[in-house]
């Protein structure tokens, strides 16, 4: 199972690569102009995936209380999406040195509306994964809201043939 998870943490990793390459070549406006998704601009959505990566590998860690590092950020959007590459980073490195025993590990936590919850550290992974990949999606869709049209292809297969 972690040759599994090494290979979609290198994905993530990839593909979030790919995007921001991108997404640093914006405009202010073009960061901010509303859309119609889950979120209300490009740049949220952005913030709400480096959010939610930080927040699921400080659980993995085992920290009690999670910071969102977004809420607190000053600088530019350029250092908001390296330090998004550097959690993803962080993450591929983290299971390549997890010892597989530790994948079915059970973390419990408290999520942002303070409801319970429990999963396994596999299962965290898979979720963080997933859910990217659901974002960067919807993503690409913003990018071409707002007039970009070179856009590079993050599907998985893509990934896998290189």
């Amino acid at each position: 199972m972690k040759e599994v998870v090494l290979n979609l943490a290198g994905y993530h990793l990839w593909a979030n690569q790919r995007l921001v390459t991108v997404l640093k070549k914006l405009t202010e406006a073009q960061l901010d102009q509303e859309v119609v998704s889950s979120f209300p601009s490009i740049r949220q959505t952005v913030y709400h995936v480096w959010d939610a990566e930080s927040v699921w590998k400080q659980r993995i860690e085992l920290v009690e209380q999670t910071q969102k590092p977004a809420p607190k950020f000053q600088g530019t959007f350029e250092v908001a999406c390296d330090e998004w590459l550097t959690i993803s980073r962080q993450l591929l490195e983290m299971v390549q040195q997890i010892n597989p025993v530790k994948l079915p590990h059970t973390v419990a936590y408290y999520n942002s509306q303070k409801q319970y919850g429990k999963l396994t550290v596999i299962e965290i992974l898979m979720h963080v994964f997933n859910h990217a990949t659901y974002h960067r999606g919807q993503l690409v869709t913003l990018l071409r809201q707002v007039g970009v049209t070179k856009i590079p292809g993050t599907d998985y297969s893509e990934y896998a043939k290189k």
